[in-house]
């Protein structure tokens, strides 16, 4: 049987990682160029000529005087971490399997526990940003789904107490494969929410297929195509061959979090939702992955631990 190729693709070593961003003067030239690929400009008047200052870490504008560092303005204001710590915690974070939980992160960069929790929401503050603006196309299986709430002697199922509802759909393309993916929290399955998604998530002349939850009739009111399947619950719906992808991304990410982080906050949960959705969307090019990450965190702007821990409830 032939190897997946995705699954087998080579990813960055150790070794070739620190051979690229081993030295704080190598993750400053790589922060540089990926910040002004074209050249200085500054964030204050546009100017693009200016000198560098003695320390290395700021550069001055020669119009306004304006003076700026590498990491001004962007999610790693005012860190206090050196740029080989951002980097390493990015290399793991980017070419784990599943995920790294922050315990883990913490012992591996050799930094405090509150470091560690900081620097990984950050970083998922940041896969949560870009993931923001991109639409879903195409033919997309949809299905309702909860993280929490499992409690011994309880209420099981969609009426379950505790229980954080979020939307899983899996865009294909012609052949069925899987390409992308979405992962959003929502207040409720209740059609002025899916509607409210689908305006959000999903670009006009899709086809939509779900199960029979009655909320998802708010698909075809908005437009869709909605290929709406009545297949009954437990078993029935899980091997209903078109929602195979959907139930398969879902498999796998409740076994991301039950064998990695064990609990997530509700408040914190669209964090870990867009850290999976992320890698899985960029999973056909793993060794472009540290790049991409270090250049959209220079593009998200800063976000103080006080904000962070305030989450998106």
């Amino acid at each position: 049987m032939a190897r997946n190729k995705i699954q087998f693709q080579k990813g960055v070593s150790l070794p070739e990682f620190l051979q690229h961003y081993g030295t704080e003067d190598q993750c400053f030239e790589a922060l540089y160029k990926w910040r002004w690929p074209n050249g200085f400009q500054c964030p204050n008047c546009g100017h693009d000529k200016s000198c560098q200052l003695t320390n290395r870490k700021l550069r001055q504008c020669n119009r306004c005087h304006h003076q700026t560092s590498i990491t001004a303005g962007t999610i790693l204001e005012s860190t206090k971490l050196p740029l080989t710590t951002w980097f390493l915690a990015i290399y793991l974070i980017s070419q784990a399997k599943k995920s790294i939980s922050v315990i883990q992160l913490n012992r591996q960069l050799g930094i405090s526990y509150n470091s560690a929790w900081g620097l990984k929401h950050k970083l998922m503050q940041v896969m949560m940003e870009h993931d923001r603006e991109y639409k879903l196309s195409g033919i997309i299986e949809i299905d309702d789904a909860y993280l929490g709430g499992e409690r011994t002697g309880c209420k099981p199922g969609r009426g379950a107490a505790d229980k954080s509802p979020f939307v899983a759909a899996v865009e294909k393309n012609d052949e069925g494969h899987p390409l992308r993916i979405k992962l959003s929290t929502v207040k409720g399955f209740r059609k002025t929410e899916i509607a409210a998604w689908s305006k959000c998530h999903l670009t006009a002349g899709s086809t939509v297929v779900s199960d029979g939850l009655p909320c998802f009739k708010a698909f075809a009111d908005e437009g869709y195509q909605h290929d709406r399947i009545i297949c009954g619950g437990g078993r029935a719906s899980v091997e209903e061959p078109k929602f195979f992808w959907v139930n398969t991304i879902l498999g796998n990410l409740k076994s991301t979090f039950r064998g990695i982080y064990h609990a997530v906050r509700p408040k914190y949960m669209q964090r870990y939702l867009a850290e999976f959705q992320y890698r899985f969307n960029r999973r056909f090019d793993l060794r472009n992955l540290i790049p991409r990450l270090a250049y959209v965190a220079l593009r998200t702007p800063p976000m103080p631990e006080r904000l962070l821990k305030v989450g998106l409830a």
